[in-house]
């Protein structure tokens, strides 16, 4: 059985103040560390044998704290990066509605239809994520495996291996740092945790 524990990053400024982020660079917050850190004493007794995130470094500084428990370095994967929203990055919801009428509202109802000014498709993003996935469980047959990535990313990848639409993207919450459990058995996922958030006991609802 391969194993892959993938988690969101921790909380950045941006999703704070509501803005889209995509592609860009967003350092996470005091509290944001915290949740990283807690993720990682959360995962540390976790046969993790390798680490890998999306480049930008909200997942990136996750990520470290990750592997900074197993004493491994973490391989940066530009695939795993969020959607890019292009015209929409730094803005909020208000800001974008007042800009594009009628626009946003499909990225909640119909995503699979949306395209995004100067950003990307959430089927492209599906597929490259995806396809990183992929190789990240090739490369490591019979091991466990952490992957930071992203609310988007994750959720799309989600969607993949369920074989859902993805107009259900949004029915997969992800908050700050949760853990979803991926088990591969002769190739086949099994999602085995979803969206735990018990590592941090203040805000989990569980």
């Amino acid at each position: 059985m391969t194993r892959l524990i993938v988690v969101r990053h921790g909380q950045t400024l941006w999703n704070l103040e509501r803005k889209y982020q995509g592609h860009s660079d967003i350092a996470l917050t005091d509290k944001g560390v915290s949740q990283a850190q807690a993720v990682a004493t959360r995962l540390a007794e976790e046969p993790i044998q390798a680490v890998y995130a999306s480049d930008l470094s909200r997942a990136f500084k996750t990520a470290e704290c990750i592997a900074a428990k197993h004493n491994l370095t973490v391989t940066l994967v530009p695939e795993l990066r969020e959607i890019k929203f292009g015209d929409w990055e730094g803005l909020t919801y208000e800001q974008i509605s007042e800009r594009w009428p009628g626009l946003l509202g499909k990225l909640w109802t119909t995503p699979d239809e949306l395209e995004i000014p100067a950003g990307e498709t959430f089927y492209q993003l599906k597929e490259r994520a995806s396809a990183a996935i992929q190789q990240i469980v090739d490369a490591h047959p019979g091991q466990t495996v952490a992957v930071v990535a992203h609310g988007g990313t994750i959720g799309t990848i989600l969607c993949a291996m369920l074989d859902i639409h993805l107009n259900h993207v949004w029915s997969i919450r992800q908050d700050n740092t949760a853990v979803n459990v991926i088990d591969y058995y002769d190739g086949r996922p099994t999602i085995t945790l979803l969206n735990c958030v018990r590592h941090l006991k203040a805000e989990s609802e569980f």
